[in-house]
């Protein structure tokens, strides 16, 4: 009964693997797939956006170049006699008028801090354009990784699949020699346990291919899970050997490097922008225009201008804690910069070293396999002749199966790993 209701599982695990194959499959290649999130992927497409948005804050900042132009309407009906007497140490009489006219306004110099004020803005511009290779880095890596694992779960499953295949037939054997007395009530027990296993592994197999694909789907982009019929990817060659050569080039390509260094260079202007605000400024002004009703002595046109130059002399101490805030922020993007570069180089050396070392696993797996495929043919021809037990029998099927699925593992893992030794050195982008 037990041996029923499993295989009645594995028909209705294979059953909706068939079904979710019905549908329409697209066929992707590692290119295709990376070439579908860089257009897709939300995270892209937002950091686009805030890239255009420090474009456009270094426009605003430039803006104080130009002259400010801006016209106005006046109409004032006042009481005779009237002066504005409260609210003012002046005392100014109310005129009946109504005019219109344009006035202009143009900074002449603060002495370099709106300059200043626009290289800090520059280069804030430049590093969130940085942030955009970032995340393009980032998206690249998770759907490099997600298609790996879908190829390695559909490996594994394929192993799992022959491994229940192969264990039935043991099984079925085992119990055709216990029927004519020739093995014995335990050896069908310890089968059917082996083809019991054999049967989880492939339904635990289904289940992560499932999420693979589901994984896949989201690195690319898109809001719901799709199937794709993944191609394979040529094996790479042995992975680099000189491990300062890699962490120099991850100090130059890196983008988050390349982001906190004009980070720096930012704080530092910003700092000798909030420095000049000790400094004068001097501004120009013109305003023109015409009174076509006016009360009797104004003439119908008017026009006026002049200069005007702020000296700071005394504010609280508040320039003094802007200028020390803005150099102790300069001072901390400096630091934030080195421990970004030590990062840098233990995720590098990390990555290197992983990379060596999953290539040293295929030659092993390899030969893992080779000897794990021998053993089980002895083990069987043993266990034929009656010179072992059923327990070397399942030993030596389940060190193949172990051996089957470090071997499809190791494969996708090497790559991986050098899809993260590439993002860890700036060549990902």
């Amino acid at each position: 009964m037990r041996t029923r209701f499993a295989r009645f599982a594995v028909v209705a695990a294979a059953l909706t693997c068939a079904s979710a194959g019905a549908q329409t499959v697209q066929t992707l290649s590692l290119h295709d797939a990376e070439m579908i999130a860089l257009q897709n992927h939300p995270r892209i497409q937002a950091t686009q956006n805030l890239a255009s948005a420090a474009k456009e804050q270094v426009r605003e900042v430039r803006s104080s170049y130009f002259p400010v132009v801006y016209g106005s309407l006046t109409g004032v009906e006042a009481e005779t006699n009237s002066r504005i007497a409260a609210g003012s140490l002046n005392n100014p009489i109310i005129l009946d008028r109504y005019a219109n006219g344009v006035t202009v306004g143009q900074l002449i110099t603060d002495f370099g801090r709106t300059h200043e004020l626009a290289k800090s803005s520059g280069f804030r511009a430049e590093a969130q354009q940085e942030t955009v290779i970032t995340s393009r880095a980032d998206v690249l890596l998770q759907v490099d990784q997600a298609y790996f694992e879908v190829l390695r779960a559909q490996a594994v499953l394929q192993v799992a699949q022959q491994t229940v295949n192969a264990r039935q037939l043991v099984a079925d054997q085992i119990r055709t020699m216990a029927n004519n007395q020739l093995k014995s009530d335990l050896d069908v027990s310890f089968a059917q346990v082996d083809l019991s296993q054999a049967q989880l592994l492939l339904i635990q197999a289904q289940n992560d291919l499932q999420a693979s694909f589901a994984m896949l789907s989201t690195a690319l982009g898109y809001p719901d899970q799709k199937t794709f019929q993944l191609s394979e990817e040529p094996l790479p060659g042995t992975p680099p050997s000189n491990l300062d050569q890699e962490i120099n080039q991850a100090f130059q390509n890196r983008p988050e490097l390349i982001a906190e260094r004009l980070n720096v260079q930012s704080a530092g202007s910003f700092a000798t922008a909030e420095r000049d605000l000790f400094l004068p400024t001097i501004s120009a002004v013109g305003t023109a225009g015409l009174t076509p009703f006016r009360q009797a002595g104004l003439d119908g046109r008017y026009a006026a201008a002049g200069f005007n130059v702020n000296i700071p002399i005394f504010n609280g101490g508040q320039f003094n804690a802007r200028l020390a805030e803005a150099k102790y922020r300069a001072q901390a993007e400096q630091q934030i910069l080195r421990d970004l570069q030590n990062r840098v180089a233990r995720d590098v050396r990390t990555a290197w070293l992983s990379a060596n070392s999953s290539f040293q696993r295929l030659a092993v797996t390899d030969q893992l396999l080779s000897q794990a495929t021998q053993a089980l043919n002895l083990a069987q021809s043993r266990y034929n002749l009656g010179l072992s037990s059923i327990v070397e029998l399942s030993q030596a099927q389940l060190n193949l199966t172990q051996a089957q699925i470090e071997q499809a593992s190791a494969k996708y893992d090497y790559q991986t790993q050098l899809q993260v030794l590439n993002y860890q050195t700036g060549n990902l982008r």
